[in-house]
């Protein structure tokens, strides 16, 4: 018995390492292939070698990665899941089939309903949640089972025992093992993140620096040339589209400032209602050009320190992007500062055309824009500010219906 329950526990653990080693960075649509087919595998060797009790009775874990991936797959993986578990429960036949069937179909039909409140739970609250389904459905299971005796035996006992201790503890001990490796992974991803942003800063420092002197010489000698009465009028045309790429540039190159260190002229110990007030008054004309109202909420009392320039320069990046998502038709564009959980949140919420998976995923990357001019230092300075101040940034979109930036920023009292 010891020997099979050790084989199951290998069955189980195979998939998740197998997953995360080797498949984790592959597209959506690949991945839940992927976790449709590791799981398929763990449920048929689970039930191809089932763990034999001293007592006589037979059983096995095939529900604990039908459990785990359905909750986290949803129907896309729980479906397929479910057809192959009963299809091969029927060739293996005996005793218990139509029961699985019946038991199975429940547990199908609770894990649609909790899937998407299950992936919005924090790590530990998932791990809680997941153990406490296989903890109900087990003890419906044992339930419906104990009808079929006429009295509850010891060995049934051992054998409900036993059902509890390896299938809840293996839901959560997987659980753990998940929730784990997650975590592991979102802690490389950021440690990733500000090691590039760091060298960013100071590449940006030292280069915008050196670039700018030259252009603006070459923008003044271009207007210059401009109000010269000898060039014609083709001649001028030239000029000006030169003059506007030599600004073009200059912007880059203002971007590439706003990347660099917090300057110490600049820090300011503050609720943010200052500057969320000035990008509202910045934004408006460019909003209402584009038929979108703009409203400014404000509640939030807690302080932190920061550079003035850069925060305006953050907020106003995704204020103007979320204008941008509405040119077509117009829109709302709103600007939140709260208090939440302790720390100052800032949400910006458009109604625009919103954004991909894969976009989402891309966000904040260098040189990576939804836009077909655009150069992705906009977004860059956002996820740069928030790195600073030590925050977070959360996005939430839906094609079709908007996009909604939270960043989460911790206060600093003393200043």
């Amino acid at each position: 018995m010891t020997e099979t329950l050790l084989l199951n526990l290998l069955f189980l653990l195979m998939p998740v390492f197998m997953f995360y080693v080797f498949f984790e960075n592959k597209t959506t649509f690949f991945n839940r292939a992927i976790l449709v087919l590791l799981s398929a595998s763990s449920m048929i060797l689970c039930m191809t070698f089932p763990i034999h009790l001293p007592i006589g009775f037979i059983y096995d874990l095939r529900y604990i990665p039908f459990i785990i991936a359905g909750l986290f797959g949803g129907y896309r993986v729980v479906l397929p899941l479910y057809v192959l578990l009963n299809f091969y429960r029927f060739i293996i036949a005996g005793d218990g089939t139509y029961l699985s069937l019946i038991f199975s179909t429940f547990i199908l039909a609770v894990i649609l309903l909790s899937h998407h409140k299950f992936i919005k739970l924090t790590p530990r609250n998932r791990v809680i949640y997941a153990s406490g389904l296989s903890l109900f459905t087990l003890i419906l299971y044992l339930t419906i089972l104990g009808l079929f005796y006429y009295e509850l035996t010891q060995e049934f006992l051992l054998l409900c025992l036993s059902f509890l201790l390896t299938q809840v503890g293996g839901v959560m001990f997987i659980m753990l093992l998940i929730e784990q490796l997650l975590k592991n992974v979102k802690i490389r991803e950021k440690l990733f993140d500000t090691e590039r942003l760091n060298t960013i800063n100071q590449l940006s420092a030292s280069v915008a620096h050196e670039i700018r002197n030259p252009l603006t010489v070459a923008k003044g000698f271009l207007q210059l040339l401009q109000q010269s009465p000898s060039f014609s009028g083709e001649e001028k045309r030239y000029l000006t589209f030169s003059l506007d790429e030599v600004k073009r540039a200059e912007k880059i190159v203002s971007d590439f400032l706003t990347l660099s260190l917090p300057q110490s002229e600049n820090m300011v110990h503050s609720t943010l209602k200052e500057e969320a007030e000035q990008v509202k008054e910045h934004i408006l004309p460019y909003a209402s050009f584009h038929q979108v109202e703009v409203k400014l909420n404000f509640t939030n009392t807690l302080e932190t320190t920061y550079d003035r320039n850069q925060m305006e320069q953050c907020l106003l990046n995704l204020c103007k992007n979320g204008v941008e998502a509405m040119t077509e038709s117009g829109g709302m564009l709103t600007i939140s500062i709260f208090e939440q959980k302790k720390n100052i949140a800032v949400q910006i919420e458009d109604t625009g055309v919103g954004m991909s998976k894969d976009q989402l995923k891309r966000l904040g990357k260098p040189y990576y824009s939804t836009k077909e001019k655009g150069t992705g230092l906009g977004m860059l300075i956002v996820y740069n500010t928030m790195n600073k101040l030590g925050g977070t940034i959360e996005v939430s979109s839906q094609k079709g219906k908007g996009t909604t930036f939270l960043l989460t920023i911790p206060p600093n009292p003393t200043g």
